[in-house]
């Protein structure tokens, strides 16, 4: 991998909160709905979507793509 290639934690997270709003909002859900759908408490989730959670756990993206039945890469997509 070349050094032009990487991509920083901030960058990626950045851009999953950006597809976890896109989502949600495409399917005319609450960040409430979708915290129950995936089985975390409201306050969670919303620190995702609003990227203030930096480390975010593969088991939680994991758990959010089968809460909103996507494939886990769909939150990586720029």
């Amino acid at each position: 991998m070349h050094k032009t290639d990487t991509i920083s934690v901030r960058r990626l997270t950045s851009i999953v909160a950006k597809n976890l709003k896109r989502l949600r909002q495409d399917r005319g859900l609450t960040q409430e709905d979708v915290a129950d759908l995936c089985g975390m408490e409201y306050k969670q989730y919303q620190r995702y979507e609003g990227s203030s959670q930096e480390d975010m756990h593969l088991s939680t993206i994991e758990k959010i793509a089968k809460g909103l039945d996507i494939n886990p890469l769909d939150l990586f997509e720029k």
